[in-house]
């Protein structure tokens, strides 16, 4: 192949770099890259370290919110501050005390509860976040589903949702998190959905929707697919690998319903 030069990287090739947002045909200067390719990677450098440490602006997050139809509410993880958030896994997923007491108020027994955490990207949440929870609340509701509430938590690991759904007693736990950021994105919020949610959950009993921002999984697909898999967990009472051969078990006229075919079910271990 021939050389890539500063000024014309990946002369005589099809321009791959519209069908991917990798680092890609960058060129080079000398022995090095352009100016341009080290100044795109510093800065994405710096987006992906500020969505890491900053914090959710949470009461312009409920101002975005607007009114919903159930409950917001506020939780807390058992990590104090942003940096033991991050040196402690473990404090991340489990509730503060505080917390404990405040959602023991919220309605019991509903279908779903819906936890959006800040988890490893707030930019994802500020970006994303309330969107994404409006349009799932928005089918849930069509689909005759009740939800307790929206939690907004601090501080939060994919698994702080078990203890949440376990309190409220839920039928489903959908965890809407902010996801690692990458050198492309650092914005991209994940979805977990857990059937029987409680402390101590594994990993394999989630199934999980990632990637969802502009730029990567659209949000009314995304919505779309929580919905459908929430009506599937409710009829078989399964959710996380399992859920794959349940799928496969399905009637026709049942899998047509929920619009949801066994191959789109994936299951995903907690990347935080």
């Amino acid at each position: 192949m021939a050389d890539l030069k500063a000024d014309r990287p990946g002369e005589g090739l099809p321009d791959l770099r519209r069908m991917t947002e990798a680092r890609i045909l960058l060129g080079r200067f000398g022995a090095g890259l352009p100016t341009r390719a080290v100044q795109s990677f510093q800065l994405d450098h710096a987006r992906a370290r500020q969505a890491v440490w900053s914090e959710v602006d949470r009461a312009a997050l409920r101002n975005e919110l607007g009114e919903l139809t159930v409950e917001i509410a506020e939780a807390h993880s058992m990590a104090s501050t942003r940096e033991e958030f991050v040196r402690r896994p473990d404090l991340g997923r489990r509730l503060s005390p505080d917390s404990i007491s405040g959602l023991g108020k919220l309605p019991r027994g509903r279908d779903v509860v819906i936890v959006l955490g800040d988890g490893l990207s707030a930019s994802a949440v500020t970006t994303n976040g309330a969107a994404v929870t409006r349009a799932v609340l928005e089918r849930l509701d069509a689909a005759s589903m009740s939800v307790s509430a929206v939690v907004l938590a601090a501080q939060a690991r994919v698994a702080l949702a078990d203890p949440i759904g376990e309190l409220l007693e839920a039928r489903v736990a959908i965890m809407l998190i902010g996801e690692r950021p990458g050198l492309s994105a650092a914005d991209s919020l994940g979805a977990y959905l857990t059937y029987g949610p409680k402390s101590g959950t594994p990993d394999s009993r989630r199934n999980c929707i990632s990637n969802i921002r502009r730029g990567g999984l659209a949000i009314d697909e995304a919505a779309d697919s929580m919905t459908a898999l929430v009506a599937l967990m409710l009829k078989t009472g399964i959710s996380g690998v399992g859920l794959q051969s349940a799928a496969s078990n399905l009637l026709p006229e049942d899998a047509k319903l929920i619009g949801l075919s066994p191959a789109a079910i994936g299951s995903k271990t907690e990347p935080h």
